[in-house]
């Protein structure tokens, strides 16, 4: 008997929460003040303009960006063999880098943080967690409903 509670409990441990993609779905950003994250290589020269230009497609949407912040990986010779993996595969980007974020988010009053990456469902629990707001890949805004 003793045995079978303890499945029970794991049973109830093991489900999941509601899947962050449904989040996203109903996430609406028109009128929402969003803080915008890019994950950039060091080999990619233009994170600017592709910051700018997924700024100017949230705002085409209605969003407000009220802060950017950018993530570069591969700056040192280290980093630049580790490119492919992200920092943490928690949260993507640097403990520190997501202090920064969360600031920033906090002080801007953002509804959301847009992460120019594609999130997975662990990452956008976790990130949404720590930053109390819903955080989403850029993708699954700008895909058509």
């Amino acid at each position: 008997m003793h045995q079978s509670r303890r499945r029970d409990r794991r049973l109830a441990r093991r489900l999941p929460p509601e899947p962050a993609r449904r989040q996203a779905s109903a996430l609406r950003v028109a009128g929402a003040d969003v803080v915008l994250v890019g994950y950039f290589s060091a080999k990619e020269k233009e994170f600017k303009t592709l910051m700018e230009s997924a700024a100017t497609a949230l705002a085409a949407r209605g969003a407000r960006v009220v802060g950017q912040i950018v993530q570069r990986r591969g700056v040192s010779d280290g980093g630049a063999q580790r490119m492919g993996l992200p920092y943490s595969s928690r949260t993507l980007l640097s403990y520190g880098k997501v202090r920064e974020v969360a600031e920033a988010a906090e002080q801007a009053n953002a509804h959301a943080v847009i992460f120019t990456a594609a999130l997975t469902e662990r990452q956008q629990r976790a990130l949404t967690a720590i930053l109390g707001c819903p955080a989403v890949g850029l993708s699954e805004i700008l895909a058509p409903e």
